[in-house]
């Protein structure tokens, strides 16, 4: 589940959310202007991604935590599937509170970051001095390249054959969809139909979507399932983050702390994301210099 992200709201962390790796190519960026090519970094000045991306890409680590992650999600699908109580879903967020229990059960999974790797796309960035914008983004898409996440291929095939339904919940725009399922078909991961994506854009009759935001389509997938455990690589893959700063960031940890590793399952994401604009006020307007200074003075150091 990066800079697109304008406001304080969950239209700052929907954004991020989801916002995977786009392509990088010189011929699919569109050319700069003077000022543009003045003011963007050269390739080889640093970056604050480079670490991030090559710790995806090849530490032992970040490989460890995403098999570890979903082996021991596997081990909670029969008590998921059994305990007809058992929802993923925020009760805020679920329009029949009456009726779910005997719904058919399904895991929502965000798909960037959580079933796909888009670090190529990240390393392209890095490679290139360049930032995030949707244009690469949507040419890197259409090339159906990004490899599973560790472990994900498994647990899903897993829980597919326990009879539980994938719904894949991106921030992947809805004209996406055919390069989307492709790819995730491509690697070996369950799509039961076209329906299963449910991509931004998607409408949701009696809710309103605000900007990039998750809400209205997890209430969706709640009236036709019994949502048993949700994946993601952002907070607002799992609830509805109204304002994206550290107080109300930490809040909701706190108040659905107890719901991590049992029906919400959290992937290591260091490459991008709401935890990122929330240290400078959202403000992806400020050049990519100001925005650094604001990170650094987010240090904590020891007193």
């Amino acid at each position: 589940m990066r800079p697109l992200l304008l406001t304080l709201s969950l239209l700052a962390v929907g954004l991020t959310a989801c916002r995977p790796a786009p392509e990088t190519t010189t011929a699919q960026v569109p050319q700069a202007t003077p000022t543009q090519q003045a003011t963007r970094p050269a390739a080889t000045d640093a970056d604050d991604n480079l670490n991030a991306v090559l710790w995806v890409q090849r530490s032992v680590e970040y490989r460890a935590t995403a098999l570890s992650l979903f082996r021991a999600a596997a081990d909670h699908l029969d008590a998921a599937i059994a305990e007809k109580n058992w929802d993923a879903l925020v009760p805020d967020e679920r329009d029949n509170p009456d009726a779910w229990a005997e719904l058919p059960p399904a895991v929502i999974m965000d798909i960037d970051e959580t079933v796909l790797d888009n670090s190529p796309y990240q390393a392209r960035l890095v490679r290139d001095g360049a930032e995030y914008d949707e244009a690469t983004w949507a040419a890197w898409v259409a090339e159906k390249k990004a490899e599973p996440v560790p472990g994900v291929v498994d647990f899903a095939r897993a829980a597919s054959d326990k009879g539980v339904t994938i719904l894949y919940l991106s921030n992947r725009a809805q004209h996406l969809n055919e390069a989307t399922l492709a790819n995730l078909r491509a690697v070996g991961l369950p799509v039961k139909d076209d329906s299963v994506f449910l991509g931004l854009g998607t409408h949701v009759d009696g809710c309103e979507q605000h900007g990039s935001e998750k809400l209205c389509r997890r209430r969706l997938a709640g009236r036709d399932y019994r949502v048993i455990m949700q994946f993601g690589d952002q907070l607002g893959d799992f609830v509805q983050v109204i304002a994206n700063t550290d107080e109300a960031r930490n809040g909701l940890l706190e108040e659905y702390g107890d719901w991590f590793g049992e029906r919400w399952w959290m992937l290591p994401n260091p490459t991008y994301g709401g935890w990122e604009p929330a240290l400078f006020n959202n403000g992806w307007e400020q050049p990519r210099e100001q925005r650094r200074v604001l990170k650094r003075e987010a240090l904590r150091l020891a007193q």
